[in-house]
This record gives structure tokens, sequence and C-alpha cells, in this order.
């Protein structure tokens, strides 16, 4: 009879300790990063990259300052970004370097979030 009070107080102790380990409440109270929006991420990076010959009323190509456009467009748009300078098709046309790998990643990162527009 002694021993029933013995075990049900280490089985207690066992299932606290368990549920308490800071690794389990670290994980559930990080929220994960919001995912890009063309409004919020992807606008501001076009106007300042691919300005003036995609923006409406400015260039002669294609605009990109509105969604259904990139929406459309951007596999082409990724895969043209990524060419190397000396590559036919590269984009940004007018710029001797290539666009930074982290403004690369924000198309990127948009169309993997998928392609959301606010």
């Amino acid at each position: 009879m002694k021993k029933f009070p013995i075990v049900a107080s280490m089985i207690a102790i066992t299932v606290i300790f368990y549920n308490c380990h800071s690794a389990k409440k670290a994980t559930s109270s990080v929220p994960p990063p919001p995912p890009y929006t063309y409004e919020t991420n992807l606008k501001v990076v076009i106007a300042a990259s691919c300005s003036p010959c995609h923006i409406s009323g400015k260039g002669n190509k294609k605009p990109y300052d509105n969604f259904a456009n990139v929406k459309t467009d951007i596999d082409e748009m990724i895969r043209r970004i990524q060419l190397n300078p000396s590559d036919k098709g590269f984009m940004p046309f007018r710029k001797a370097a290539k666009l930074s790998d982290s403004t690369i990643a924000v198309f990127t990162k948009w169309k993997a979030d998928g392609l959301i527009e606010k």
C-alpha cells in the first residue's frame, strides 16, 4: 500500500518535468515571419531596380508596377535577374552589375510564399 503513493508521485514528477523543458517553450513562442507580398515587399524593389524601363508611362517595356503583370512574368523575371551581365537576356539591361543576392531573394521568396498581392 505504501508503494502506490511513491509510484504515483514519481509519475506526476516525470510528467511535470517532461512538459516543462525549455526547448518546447522556445519553439512555440516564436511566430513564423509573415509572407512576402507584392505591395509590401516587391513593389519597392521593382521601383528601385527596374525603373524607368518597366514603370508605366516612363519606359517602353512591359510595366511591372502592377501586380497582374509581375505575377504572370515572375518565372521569367527571376530567370533573367539571375543571369550574369554578359549573358543574353540579362536584366536589369542597362546596369553593369547583377542585382544583389538579397534583392533577388525578395523575388524568389515572394514566389515561394504564394504570389500574394497585399
